[in-house]
Parts: C-alpha cells; structure tokens; sequence
C-alpha cells in the first residue's frame, strides 16, 4: 500500500506555541465560496459558512488566535497563533464529537483544521443546493512564522491576495 509523503515538518510538535499559515483549498480548486469583483471578495452562501466557521475558531478553543485571513473563490490563507499549553482547556462538546485521526494529536493544527473543515463540510452540505462532494482538498499547507520579516511578507500577501487573483497560484479562470 503505498504511504502519502506528509507536508508537515518531521518531528516538530504542533500543538507547540506559535505562528502558523495555512492554506486551505477547495477540492480540485473549484470557486465555490464566491467570486472575485474588481479586487474585492462576494461571498456566497457557502463563503459565508466558511468564514463563520473560520471565525469560531478562536471562541471555542481558548488555546488558538486567529489573525490576519483571506477567503478566496477557492482556498483561505490564515495565519493561526497557538498559545502557552498551560491555557489550552477541554475542547467544547461540539468537537469532542468530531472524529481525530490516530496520528492526530488534541489541540494540535492539524486537529483544528480538520475539525474546522469537518464542521463547513456538514454545514454547507445541508443547503438547499450544495456543491458536489468533497468540499476540501485533502490536507492542507502550513508555514511555521519564525521571524518579523515573514510575518511581514505574509501580512501583505494575504492583504492584496484578491488585488492579486489573476495571478494566483490557485487561480481556475
């Protein structure tokens, strides 16, 4: 059987305090949250839940700040800011529910998005017309923030990440 090659940094712990960019994308990039018009993202129906979703992220786990993000037609870039461990506290019934993979460790980054992405997911699949399924690609990209020169360049790529749309990487015309 063959193994997929993990995006992750071997050995690190990510549950550990600190600065994350995630990049979380749509299945085969599809523009299902929304468009681009004149620099500016209009979010629809399921954009709405995605941002909503993002959003609560920092109110129902005391352990994660959310700072700067963007939701594009087809991905959302975020940066996630991961405190002391002595703050982190039982996660909220709500997610207790939600299954975690064995290699997945409570309170981690990878356990956030996963449930972030697990909870859109069943939200916008009861709408009245939801896109086809999957919603979300699977997996998702990460940075480690280590230096103000990063968090710089990574405030300003998400700033005028819809000025910039056409020449996303991520970019389906």
């Amino acid at each position: 059987m063959h193994k997929r090659r993990s995006l992750r940094l071997p050995g690190y712990d990510y549950r550990n305090d600190g600065v994350y960019f995630v990049t979380v994308c749509a299945h085969q990039k599809r523009c299902i949250f929304g468009e681009i018009l004149n620099g500016t993202m209009i979010l629809n129906e399921c954009g709405f839940i995605v941002e909503e979703e993002w959003l609560r992220a920092e109110l129902i786990r005391p352990n994660v700040e959310l700072e700067m993000y963007v939701l594009m037609p087809n991905h959302l870039h975020g940066v996630i800011v991961l405190r002391d461990e002595h703050d982190k506290q039982k996660m909220n019934s709500d997610l207790a529910a939600t299954p975690i993979s064995s290699t997945l460790k409570a309170g981690s980054l990878g356990a956030i998005i996963g449930q972030f992405k697990s909870v859109a997911s069943k939200r916008i699949r009861r709408l009245k017309n939801p896109p086809e399924r999957p919603i979300w690609q699977r997996n998702y990209y990460e940075s480690i923030i280590r230096t103000p020169d990063i968090w710089n360049r990574t405030r300003d790529y998400i700033a005028a990440n819809p000025m910039r749309w056409r020449e996303d990487s991520l970019y389906v015309g």
